[in-house]
């Protein structure tokens, strides 16, 4: 009998150490059939389970619609609404025949609301025609390297067997459409209103994302979706002390949980290092390029803390010609860097000379008053 009593307090010890393991492992478990977790900024996969497998997408198409939308420069165009916009089936801002409405609100009803009438509305008018708008899509799908995904709608819906993507082609989408801020906007909207054509009050739309609404503190937005042969689908884009990130999950029954464990997994496990700052490369000693060579961005990379240890930074540098003497006569790019981690390259830069042609960037103000700051303290 002590020696159950033994056992069953040493088994209640361990349950209860295990529960109080960091959950880091739960992102591995995903619901999904596909998934895939990246940073928003450098595109860098920081997880994935069959990410570049074909599936079908339901209403995460829209993400390709809206941002087509924007990009038309037309948001405050009036829209008249056509019967075929009004006979889209599935889910509906309820859009009547013949009614003028902003295209704006039309990208708000199509991401908030996830209105099938508000994809034709609007393929119609940005594309021409619901086949002309297609067009467009696949066009930038193709501009933006989704190499596995096929449009045939503007909204998602199971009415055409070649409509498809993968996870890791609705993220490059979405880490695409992100870097508009215009989209940014409407994607992490909770609640819009917009004119209602018959009625008195407005219409009032509130976001079917739940992350956004309720779930999750660091959701920036995203975009749901449902059908009978796609299951549920799901982009979510959150941020945690700038770090941006994205997750995609396909035909996934618990998407809510899973999109949280794997933001979640991302900030526990990653830290976002600085790896070069723009501007002036310091380490040049080389006589002719010393303080003339620069970057023009800074290196910017989620990595662990034992990827943190294996950086290696490698720059190459033209051989100096004769008719480099002046320096109106240098290319403007003259060397590369590159940088490994763990003998794996991760980004490689155009080193530039500084002969005039070329902007150099500017340290921004936070840096000088480092610099400043550090000087007046006696730092070097």
């Amino acid at each position: 009998m002590l020696q159950m009593k033994k056992l069953s307090t040493c088994f209640i010890i361990i349950i209860l150490f295990i529960s109080l393991l960091p959950h880091q492992t739960s992102a591995i478990g995903v619901s999904a059939q596909t998934a895939i977790l990246i940073d928003q900024e450098s595109g860098r996969v920081l997880y994935e389970k069959d990410a570049h497998k074909k599936m079908r997408i339901a209403s995460i198409t829209k993400i390709m619609t809206a941002i087509l939308a924007v990009e038309s420069e037309k948001l405050n165009d009036m829209v008249t609404v056509s019967e075929k916009a009004t006979q889209a089936e599935g889910s509906s801002i309820y859009l009547q025949k013949g009614e003028e409405i902003k295209l704006e609100d039309l990208v708000y009803g199509l991401m908030l609301r996830s209105g099938n009438d508000s994809a034709v509305a609007i393929a119609e008018h940005v594309g021409g025609s619901l086949e002309g708008f297609v067009i467009m899509m696949n066009q930038k799908a193709e501009e933006i390297g989704m190499t596995n995904t096929v449009f045939a709608n503007p909204h998602g819906l199971d009415d055409h067997e070649n409509h498809y993507s993968t996870a890791y082609d609705m993220a490059i989408l979405t880490q695409y459409a992100m870097q508009n801020e215009e989209y940014q906007k409407i994607s992490g909207t909770k609640t819009h209103k917009a004119p209602n054509p018959n009625e008195k009050w407005d219409r009032v739309w509130h976001n079917k994302n739940k992350l956004l609404t309720q779930l999750y503190d660091y959701s920036t937005g995203g975009k749901t979706g449902y059908t009978v042969r796609a299951k549920r689908t799901l982009v979510s884009t959150a941020s945690k002390e700038g770090f941006h990130t994205i997750v995609v999950t396909l035909n996934d029954p618990d998407d809510w949980d899973d999109h949280i464990n794997l933001h979640n997994y991302a900030y526990s496990q990653f830290e976002i290092t600085k790896l070069k700052n723009q501007g002036v490369i310091k380490e040049i000693e080389n006589e002719f390029y010393k303080n003339k060579v620069f970057i023009e961005r800074d290196v910017i990379y989620p990595l662990t803390k034992e990827e943190q240890e294996k950086v290696k930074i490698n720059m190459t540098l033209s051989k100096p010609q004769e008719e480099w003497e002046d320096s109106r006569n240098v290319p403007d790019v003259v060397g590369k860097m590159s940088i490994k981690v763990d003998e794996k390259e991760i980004a490689q830069l155009p080193i530039y000379f500084d002969n005039g042609n070329v902007e150099k960037p500017k340290g921004s103000l936070w840096d000088l008053f480092k610099q400043l700051f550090f000087i007046a303290a006696g730092v070097k």
